[in-house]
């Protein structure tokens, strides 16, 4: 056994008992888990819970299309490096496991109740929103860091990401339904900051950085994953006609981004496709998702990222490359630029959001607009569905106001991503983390047992099957 793979290993079991020990003392039931709450176990149901139904709610479907976005999608999108795949689908699998945990815990702590915080299926969902931001910034390091190196990534990024997070949605109280904010710009500059920090003069030159056919057919399978349940993820959170005006959309702007995309290769590329251009583009409506963007406003925003995201890849990426900031998954085109695409909509759309075209419903997208109550006492209005309330009441903020915390929120974002980025990139490349030498990137076989005919190289040579 390596000596570094036992330091691993034994640093992942100190955090899962911490994470045991914690959750232990910090973690309970949401009341409609609760057994002694609903008489599952006692026979005793409390009489305000008597003919009231119990169900997971339609929170659980989403939930479980952006779990498999998590784990299947975001991990064969990233085995297109042709000698990594055990490592991409393996650490993937690791860091959601992982963050999932954590995640919970950092966000529970922004929210104790009574000294302990409630686990539902919201906080699941949330969950795996805080494991998509960590993933995207694996995936601009894709190929160069240990396990090791991914356990301290993610236990650095997240406390940043959550902070962040909390002060755009519950300070700013800026809209963000999709999370093309808070989870993909914070994700992908994140990822690119570390990644630049991380990199020494000719990180870039490693002649196993490039993808086969087989390894290029499996991220598209990853690509397909992450195409049909991108609606879930941003309506997951969402409630009422929200949840379903953010399906509507993502879907429309999936399907106009895809065509666009593949007109933009062709273009781009002399006239035939290149694969790595459709492996993303989905980011850019994320948070207007839950808005009245209009069904064509949702095809035009699809088209422009269809354009940036291959844009990005032809032109960008190479710049980058050439300014030695490695980015192996190309999350800037990914889910970087489509989300300051989508944050700039966010402003756009905010400043022009009015009562006549939401009704009392633009309260439940911009609850800082609800007037100011006395006391703090909750501001009630009525949609279709019922009576709903802002709890405290609102700030009374006009389409302008809101449109300039939008703003906020977006270059705190940025802020937050760059300068914890650097911050996590000269971390991990401390001593003591086992950092990968330059001849062994992209390569299983320093951290898995691979099968005979595996044939990567150390740095120098190109790699064939045998």
């Amino acid at each position: 056994m390596e000596f570094g793979n036992a330091k691993f290993g034994a640093v992942a079991l100190a955090l899962q008992a911490l994470f045991v020990a914690l959750f232990a003392a910090f973690a309970k039931y949401d009341e409609q888990a609760d057994a002694g709450l609903w008489g599952n176990a006692t026979g005793r149901l409390r009489p305000a819970e008597v003919g009231t139904e119990n169900s997971l709610g339609p929170n659980y479907p989403m939930f479980q299309d952006v779990h498999v976005m998590i784990f299947a999608g975001f991990g064969f999108l990233m085995t297109f490096l042709k000698w990594y795949g055990f490592c991409s689908v393996g650490l993937n699998m690791l860091i959601s496991a992982l963050v999932i945990q954590w995640g919970m815990l950092v966000n529970g702590f922004f929210h104790l109740k009574d000294a302990k915080f409630s686990i539902d299926i919201q906080g699941l969902l949330a969950a795996d929103f805080a494991c998509a931001a960590v993933l995207i910034s694996f995936g601009a390091m894709l190929g160069r860091l240990s396990p090791l190196q991914c356990l301290v990534l993610s236990l650095v990024e997240i406390p940043i990401f959550v902070a962040n997070e909390y002060v755009g949605l519950y300070i700013f109280k800026a809209a963000d339904m999709g999370g093309s904010m808070f989870v993909h710009v914070f994700g992908a500059y994140f990822g690119i900051a570390a990644s630049k920090a991380l990199t020494a003069p000719g990180d870039g030159k490693n002649s196993n950085d490039h993808s086969g056919y087989s390894s290029d057919l499996f991220a598209m399978i990853g690509t397909i994953f992450l195409w049909l349940y991108w609606p879930s993820f941003n309506a997951g959170l969402a409630s009422g006609d929200d949840k379903h005006r953010a399906v509507i959309n993502t879907y429309l702007s999936l399907a106009a981004c895809t065509v666009v995309a593949y007109a933009a290769s062709a273009l781009f590329e002399k006239g035939k496709f290149e694969m790595k251009r459709h492996a993303g583009r989905r980011v850019a409506v994320g948070t207007v998702a839950d808005m009245m963007i209009r069904p064509y406003g949702a095809l035009i925003i699809g088209c422009l990222a269809g354009l940036l995201s291959v844009f990005g890849y032809a032109v960008i990426a190479k710049k980058l490359r050439a300014a030695n900031i490695l980015d192996t998954c190309g999350v800037n085109n990914l889910h970087g630029m489509p989300g300051l695409l989508a944050g700039l909509l966010g402003i756009i759309y905010s400043a022009s959001a009015s009562l006549d075209d939401y009704g009392n419903g633009l309260y439940q997208i911009f609850p800082a607009r609800a007037p100011v109550t006395a006391n703090g006492s909750a501001f009630e209005y009525v949609v279709k569905d019922g009576t709903l309330s802002v709890e405290g009441g609102g700030a009374g903020r006009s389409a302008g106001s809101q449109a300039a915390f939008q703003a906020a929120a977006l270059g705190l974002t940025l802020l937050c991503a760059v300068l914890g980025g650097l911050l996590t990139g000269f971390i991990l490349r401390l001593p003591i983390l086992d950092p990968v030498r330059m001849e062994n990137f992209f390569q299983d076989d320093r951290f898995w047992h691979v099968p005979s005919n595996y044939d990567a190289r150390p740095f120098g040579g190109r790699a064939a099957c045998r």
